[in-house]
């Protein structure tokens, strides 16, 4: 009778025990763990998978997009015509997004918002020195993201491939918890550029000028650009890969002594294109190109030569561009 008195306390203990046990694997599986990933030069610590997620512009928010996390985001901040054109084709739930801001937000906006995590970039919705940045941010609880392309707007040097692309969207999937989501995006997508390597192998390679913006001096992509990697990875050399920075200007001297094989047009929408063409076409010099004469002109949209899933295409255009007709 005494061991049966001690024995089942014993057994109700064990049971007491088990149950806790249960209940904190139960909590466990209903947290995610603090997440912690390389931004620029620093480390960012998410401590749960972002409810009220804000990206900036429309080539960023298509990275959310692309990882399915329409149901996680606050909204966006940015062009509208270009998010309404991706719901037209690629992302259908963009029209669920709501656009919060068309410029640059200030603090106010997004602590108004509630928002939780601020996907941005250097020249991407964020400025050095501005109000808002990912420290001043951090005061406030609102983890920042930075676009690798951009992180050479202060001072951090490194050559630009589509491992920038594919470095954010498999860090986006660690920051939401949708790290498999984000592995089978990005091998899709090493498998697809891997097909343009093979097509092109052994081409020559042509010099490219992207035509940013018209004016005294030619608005362009530079060395630390994501069109340079574009353009690299579809078997051709961006004619400004010598000079610094991402989004820079050149004289439109250096582009007549180097009269590039092939142009290509940013296209940013509402007769852009056709403004360029006529800036060209009305300037001694610049009619004469090769490029120009010859009609070897590539025009891309905005999303696909900024940071973003587009850029996987872009490179196929390009490719076929440049080598389809060798």
């Amino acid at each position: 009778m005494t061991g049966l008195r001690m024995g089942f306390p014993s057994l109700r203990l064990l049971a007491g025990l088990a149950g806790a046990g249960l209940a904190l694997c139960a909590t466990s599986a209903g947290q995610a763990a603090p997440v912690t990933v390389r931004s620029c030069d620093r480390m960012v610590t998410v401590t749960q998978p972002p409810q009220r997620a804000v990206s900036y512009d429309s080539n960023l928010t298509e990275m959310m997009l692309a990882l399915d996390l329409t149901d996680r985001m606050a909204g966006y901040i940015g062009h509208r015509d270009r998010m309404r054109a991706s719901a037209l084709d690629l992302f259908p739930k963009a029209a669920q997004l709501r656009q919060i801001q068309r410029g640059y937000p200030n603090r106010e906006t997004l602590l108004g918002e509630g928002v939780d995590f601020y996907f941005a970039g250097w020249s991407y919705g964020m400025r050095a020195g501005g109000e808002v940045t990912p420290e001043k941010l951090a005061r406030f609880g609102i983890p920042v993201y930075e676009l690798t392309e951009s992180c050479v707007r202060i001072g951090r040097r490194e050559k630009p491939t589509l491992d920038f692309l594919y470095r954010d969207l498999l860090n986006l999937g660690r920051i939401f918890g949708v790290e498999a989501r984000a592995d089978s995006l990005v091998a899709g997508y090493r498998r697809r550029i891997d097909a343009v390597s093979r097509k092109i192998a052994g081409k020559p390679r042509l010099d490219v000028f992207l035509f940013d913006s018209p004016g005294r001096v030619a608005g362009t992509a530079g060395a630390h650009s994501m069109p340079t990697a574009l353009i690299e990875a579809a078997g051709g050399r961006n004619m400004a890969d010598d000079t610094p920075g991402n989004w820079t200007r050149i004289s439109w001297e250096r582009v007549i002594e180097r009269d590039p094989d092939a142009i290509i047009m940013m296209d940013f929408g509402q007769g852009d294109v056709r403004r360029k063409m006529d800036f060209l076409a009305a300037r001694p010099g610049l009619r004469e190109l090769r490029a120009l004469r010859q009609g070897r002109i590539l025009t891309l949209g905005y999303n696909e030569l900024t940071p973003g899933p587009r850029n996987v295409t872009a490179v196929e255009k390009i490719a076929e561009f440049l080598h389809g007709d060798h």
